[in-house]
């Protein structure tokens, strides 16, 4: 059987990067990495995605949709990486800065709003996989189901499972998911070296990671790894942007407010700008705000030096945290790998090259050196690369939660995974036969500073005074970063286990159903889709109404709860009718919200002169 570039004649394996700003695809054969270039030579997919004005498909993906994004900021969604797994309380200071709207979901997740329609940043990352998926089925003229998917180093748990679900989404199974700067070492073909020590420093667009590499007679093992999740050149682009808008303001009028379209215009002109300082020493900017109102200056490289200096120097820090993970010093490293496309600004490579006292190394295009090194990985898996090994780390300790909120580590950070540890624990009250497991993944000592990725009870423990019980809780992770933590009672052989899917990604259910539709046509997948939220948050709010009615039935006059229920039945039928146009059910969801609005006033007023809170 004749091998085929990236895995066997019948599974090719790709590699993406899935980039906070770019994304790219590649595979790798016999004669080295490559690229997968589209129709037009462009090897670059930009991480945009524009939906229609009613929210229910989306129009375009890549590059049309980011040079459109101007005429459509409200339809037109980038940056969907640094949302997918967060919680809405960690991007809150993204959201003013996004021209399109993000609101709270299940268990406050961070969702994209286009138009009353609610789509997970998973969903929208799914868009970006599938072009790059087709891309790559054009190249090989077969289907491709199997990929590597790249991710920034100190992604936590919930960040890296949000981008396995993005590939089923897409319709590919993720064999692996590798770390952006492992994956560059692995496109230098680095593991030919002998005992070499390598910091490999990746500046995206939205995340900065360094890893300090141990290379060996092909074997890859990561020391250490440090960065920031919120910090890359799109930063930097805000930063711009803020100064823009100050003078502007200052200009012509402290209340001068900005609409989406202009606020996209911003973002155009501060990312075009930072290219051109990287080559020129100063850039026009010129900004037309209607009605006869022109802002115009000129920024000098000297001032975007002044800008970026904070950024930089938080990047430093970082590499000064992963060497002293390491247990090395700065004339320890033998070799600097630049990645990312921020690394083209002259300052950073100087910074950089001043820190390590050494030539940063930019043997190759740091856009492109991601995707390449995980289409590397992707061959041995394929069993066409056999040569090297990867092996790779706990980005943050794991542990549970003890008596007093105290946080017991037991896999540290920067263990190799995949790892697998224990310790025993007891009760602390006589007679418990119950015993709740926290686990709990951060740095810090106290459950409050750390983050909680999973619950889950041991039960069923005979009484015994407390103490006497042995409980025995063990973490497993598996090479894909997958954590696994059982607990068994010893005495009684009571056992109880968890695979943490963080509650900030989707659940497997939406997972599964996402994916199943993902193979049927375009468009049925989107209404289908769309009506299935419907159907949910109908149902939710049916569900609301109802008990406030209970609450305050009483107080509600005959008119009004007549109208209450026109409006509910009217719902009730869009969500038994499995044929349902969903821009009606929408809008039969919205008048239906509305006319409640005065009932949740009543509801919360009776609430409170129940609890003695009110007059």
């Amino acid at each position: 059987m004749t091998t085929q570039p990236g895995g066997t004649s019948d599974e090719p394996i790709i590699g993406i990067d899935l980039g906070t700003t770019n994304s790219l695809v590649a595979y790798c054969d016999a004669t080295g990495p490559v690229v997968i270039e589209g129709t037009e030579g462009d090897p670059v997919v930009p991480s945009c995605v524009r939906f229609d004005p009613t929210g229910g498909r989306h129009e375009a993906v890549g590059r049309e949709a980011r040079d459109h994004a101007v005429e459509f900021p409200e339809h037109t969604v980038f940056s969907a990486k640094r949302l997918m797994g967060r919680g809405i309380d960690a991007v809150k200071d993204e959201i003013d800065y996004l021209p399109y709207k993000v609101v709270s979901g299940d268990h406050d997740t961070a969702r994209i709003d286009i138009s009353g329609r609610i789509y997970t940043p998973q969903e929208v990352s799914a868009y970006i996989l599938q072009e790059l998926k087709t891309r790559a089925e054009a190249h090989f003229d077969k289907p491709v189901r199997k990929a590597v998917i790249t991710v920034p180093a100190y992604f936590d748990d919930a960040q890296r499972q949000a981008t396995r679900d993005a590939g089923r989404i897409a319709g590919l199974e993720v064999v692996r998911i590798v770390n952006e700067p492992t994956a560059a070492a692995l496109a230098y073909d680095l593991d030919r070296q002998q005992d070499s020590t390598i910091a490999v420093y990746d500046l995206g667009g939205g995340t900065f990671d360094v890893s300090i590499l141990r290379l060996n007679k092909g074997v890859f093992q990561v020391l250490s790894t440090a960065g920031d999740t919120h910090l890359g050149g799109d930063d930097i682009d805000r930063a711009i942007v803020e100064l823009i808008q100050k003078e502007i303001r200052a200009q012509f009028g402290d209340g001068l407010s900005f609409p989406p379209s202009t606020r996209q215009a911003f973002r155009s002109f501060a990312e075009a700008t930072k290219i051109r300082l990287s080559n020129d020493e100063s850039a026009e900017i010129e900004v037309a705000l209607g009605e006869d109102r022109v802002y115009h200056r000129t920024l000098m490289r000297t001032e975007l030096i002044d800008i970026m200096q904070p950024w930089v120097e938080k990047t430093i820090d970082a590499c000064k945290r992963a060497l002293r993970d390491a247990k090395l010093k700065p004339a320890d490293v033998d070799q600097v790998v630049m990645v990312g496309g921020s690394t083209r600004i002259p300052l950073v490579q100087q910074v950089v090259g001043q820190f390590f006292d050494a030539e940063p190394y930019t043997a190759l295009n740091p856009d492109t050196v991601v995707a390449l090194g995980a289409s590397v990985q992707a061959a041995i898996i394929a069993g066409i690369n056999r040569e090297a090994l990867l092996l790779d780390v706990i980005p943050l300790s794991l542990g549970i939660e003890t008596m007093g909120g105290a946080v017991a580590k037991i896999i540290v950070r920067n263990t190799t995974v995949p790892a697998v540890a224990a310790e025993k624990f007891s009760t602390y009250v006589d007679g418990q036969t119950n015993v709740k497991i926290n686990v709990y993944q951060g740095e810090r000592e106290l459950t409050k500073d750390c983050r909680l990725l999973g619950s889950f009870d041991l039960t069923g423990i005979p009484p015994m005074p407390a103490g006497l019980p042995k409980v025995e809780v063990t973490f497993m992770v598996d090479a894909n970063g997958i954590l696994t933590v059982t607990a068994v009672e010893r005495r009684s052989e009571k056992q109880a286990s968890i695979q943490v899917v963080p509650n900030h990604g989707l659940t497997r259910n939406e997972v599964d159903r996402m994916e199943m539709e993902s193979y049927e046509h375009a468009i049925d997948d989107m209404t289908e889709h769309r009506l299935i939220d419907l159907r949910n948050q109908a149902k939710l709010d049916i569900r609301q109404i109802s008990k406030q009615l209970e609450k305050v039935g009483d107080e509600v006059k005959a008119d009004y709860r007549a109208e209450i229920d026109t409006k509910v039945s009217t719902v009730q039928q869009f969500i038994d009718d499995r044929e349902a146009d969903p821009n009606a059910f929408h809008q039969a969801l919205t008048d239906m919200d509305h006319t409640t609005i005065r009932l949740a006033e009543l509801a919360i007023a009776k609430t409170l002169r129940d609890e003695g809170l009110a007059d």
